[in-house]
């Protein structure tokens, strides 16, 4: 069924495609009738698989290119998929390929009219959908700053992700969200949008449903036009996708899933583990085919990685294997803190460089993005060029900009820029009128914007609620000013992230970003600690950012977070920060239990998986929190790989000269035997509650003193020596 133009630009035959192929490669290109599940390891070649199995069905003649559906959910996936087809067919371009959202606007364009739109309607970006969902919530006089915006979108997007039309949504689903006003505001947004003749993202899945559920001869002229589907990443789908899915291929029954249940990582944007996993039930005459020979890393590298993912329940179970004989072992080393790991992975990084190993080759791969911070101070220093992947690099995130704005603003109130960012920030009621006439008199006095606060204030040129607030913004600065050359600066900084508002606005926020942010702040916090004086950390915050304008295609090193990595491979892979409640991040397993520990394992086969010579994995004894050391324990997935396939580096925490000969494992295991709940016994974080007005407490700097008053994390203290003064509760102790 395939036409001589196309026959003619074929380069190979369909048996010379088949004979690149391993075993179980060809058997899953082979297998082309009927449901079949693909279990794809990492680095097992499934790309090819894909590719090659579409040749082989056109090769065989088993349809026309117009009656095979390729889906994928990256833009560059679906890139790669078509160039490699076209290189072994040339029928590229007559497929029904690309990422699930592509091929919905696709069908959606088709079908407009059913839905209430035209075949023009337009696709709205993020900003566009906030700015609609403000709208409504003003028009409904409901809070932005209580329920803001984001959250409303956060929650629609998780109805899209499960198939739910606003008429769908049950009490089961809506458990009193958005302050019981997502349901309302669902609806009208759907109608908004439909006079719009616009969609957001979560409908080119959600509309293709409806168009499948509610007109039957839509469906039976989809379901009988492709006679074979191809699903990349299947892990990845939600529960809009696999309804779509099943739909689709309730006809032919000729679909193909490839994926790896060990690799899904991403529930936090409504992935589905349990669709891969449910697959044989879901078709009950499927075939599984297991792809397990890895062509990229060592032996001890796979092994590791498949005994660490071994420990989960929720999945189907695969080992992967190579054909490789030889490689090094994994290196552990144990650090004493996060600076002295920063310099390890520093002076491992010159040394291999030295070695002939290129940078693009090394990779430095972290739980979260906060962590990021260390080693670009330690390679800013050593001059090692870097570049941050899937994120801006630490300085020019906007929660440490906008803090830093504040701090420039503290230390030089004639810093007009600095003011301009954060006056507003968080919401002060300042408008375009005000800051204008703020403009206006800096200009007309010769003064700076801040000085103009302060005399437009004096003067009584401002009005209603704008006193109070910008009174209050004036004295808050003036205090903070006050405070630098009497209190730690981390301890400053802390008091402005409070007093401002600035923590509680992210604190409020309900968006996936929030809660990074909110770390990303601590961090700063900790970095705090480094440094003198405020403006030896502005001025260290100035030359780190101007160093960032290096030349972009100089030869650089790779950070970013697991999650980031997925995909990717490198010779040389560096695991720093695996310790409990960072990795497994504690936050996940608060809030999913098993589920987020399972999802966490499988990050760390993921970070595993992408070395292909060298891995070392680091852990610190201490990490300061809020400029406190606290200590810190392994992670339990070091514990978790077998002993033989390790290297434990002498030296760090243990300080002991041949550490290597301890039974680490064991170690571990009884350390994490004084673990409840991921959270150990004896180094928790204070507990604010036991300061009580007349608790006697120590201060590092202050000394001795009493507290006169408790306000949830801010202290009032009598200090003996230095009088009364305002502190947080994180930097005193109980004497």
């Amino acid at each position: 069924m395939v036409d001589a133009a196309v026959t003619e630009s074929i380069a190979q035959t369909d048996s010379e495609l088949l004979a690149k192929l391993n075993e179980e490669q060809r058997l899953a290109v082979e297998t082309t009738d009927g449901p079949l599940l693909v279990l794809a390891g990492a680095g097992t070649g499934k790309t090819r698989v894909l590719t090659t199995r579409i040749a082989h069905i056109l090769l065989e003649k088993k349809a026309w290119p117009g009656e095979i559906l390729a889906v994928t959910f990256t833009n560059k996936a679906a890139r790669e998929m078509q160039e490699r087809v076209t290189h072994l067919t040339g029928a590229s371009q007559a497929l029904w390929m690309g990422t699930f959202h592509s091929i919905g606007a696709r069908i959606i364009r088709r079908h407009a009219e059913k839905l209430g739109l035209t075949s023009s309607f337009t696709i709205l970006d993020m900003d566009d959908q906030i700015r609609l969902l403000k709208q409504i919530l003003n028009e409904l006089s409901i809070d932005d700053k209580s329920t803001p915006a984001k959250l409303f979108s956060g929650i629609i997007q998780s109805w899209k992700d499960q198939g739910l039309r606003p008429d769908q949504v049950t009490s089961a689903h809506d458990l009193g969200a958005g302050g019981g006003n997502a349901v309302k505001v669902y609806k009208i947004y759907q109608d908004r949008l439909r006079q719009l003749n616009a969609t957001d993202f979560g409908d080119l899945i959600l509309h293709m449903l409806t168009l499948f559920t509610q007109f039957q001869d839509i469906l039976q002229e989809y379901v009988k036009r492709f006679k074979y589907i191809l699903v990349d990443e299947y892990q990845d789908t939600n529960v809009s996708q696999y309804l779509w899915l099943r739909l689709l291929a309730s006809f032919h029954k000729n679909i193909c899933c490839v994926g790896d249940d060990d690799q899904s990582i991403y529930s936090w944007r409504g992935a589905e583990v349990g669709n891969i996993l449910r697959f044989e039930r879901d078709y009950p005459n499927a075939k599984t085919v297991r792809l397990e020979c890895n062509y990229r890393s060592t032996p001890h590298i796979l092994a590791a990685a498949s005994a660490v993912i071994a420990n989960n329940k929720g999945r189907l179970g695969k080992t992967l294997w190579t054909p490789i004989k030889e490689g090094e072992k994994i290196r552990l080393k144990s650090l004493w803190d996060e600076g002295e790991e920063s310099r390890f992975i520093g002076e491992e990084v010159e040394a291999m460089q030295h070695n002939s190993v290129s940078l693009k080759d090394m990779a430095i791969l972290v739980r979260a993005g906060f962590q990021t911070r260390s080693f670009e101070e330690r390679f800013l220093t050593l001059g090692i060029p870097y570049r941050v992947i899937g994120g801006l690099r630490f300085y020019e995130r906007a929660e440490i900009r906008d803090t830093i704005a504040y701090l420039r603003v503290i230390a030089t109130p004639q810093d007009d820029l600095a003011l301009e960012r954060i006056i507003n920030l968080p919401k002060r009621g300042i408008g375009q009128a005000t800051m204008q006439g703020i403009h206006t008199t800096a200009r007309n006095l010769n003064i700076s914007m801040y000085h103009a606060v302060v005399h437009m204030l004096a003067v009584g040129e401002l009005k209603g609620k704008l006193v109070a607030s910008l009174d209050k913004f004036v004295k808050d600065c003036e205090r903070w000013r006050g405070q630098i050359e009497q209190l730690p600066l981390a301890e400053v900084v802390e008091l402005v992230l409070e007093e401002s508002g600035y923590r509680a606005m992210w604190t409020a926020e309900k968006s996936p970003e929030a809660a990074g942010r909110l770390e990303n702040l601590k961090e700063l916090v900790r970095a705090m600690g480094d440094f003198e004086s405020l403006a030896a950390f502005l001025e260290h915050v100035s030359l780190v950012t101007e160093a960032t304008n290096a030349d972009k295609n100089a030869d650089m090193i790779s950070m970013m977070t697991l999650h980031a990595a997925k995909g990717l491979e490198f010779k040389v892979v560096f695991l720093p920060g695996w310790e409990e409640g960072v990795f497994p991040h504690q936050r996940a397993m608060d809030e999913t239990g098993m589920k987020g520990l399972e999802e966490e394992r499988r990050l760390a086969y993921v970070g595993i998986t992408r070395a292909r010579e060298k891995l070392f994995i680091s852990h610190a004894a201490n990490r300061r929190i809020y400029n406190q050391w606290q200590s810190s324990i392994p992670s339990r997935f070091i514990g978790e790989i077998p002993a033989e396939h390790v290297d434990k580096l002498g030296g760090g925490m243990y300080g002991a000269p041949k550490v290597e000969q301890r039974d680490w494992r064991a170690e571990v295991a009884s350390i994490l035997g004084s673990v409840v709940g991921g959270k150990q016994t004896g180094t928790a974080a204070k507990d604010e509650s036991k300061f009580s007005k007349g608790s006697r407490i120590f201060h590092q700097k202050f000394g001795y003193g009493r507290v006169a008053a408790v306000q949830g994390k801010n202290l009032e203290i009598d200090f003996e020596k230095a009088g009364h003064k305002k502190v947080l509760a994180d930097y005193v102790e109980l004497a």
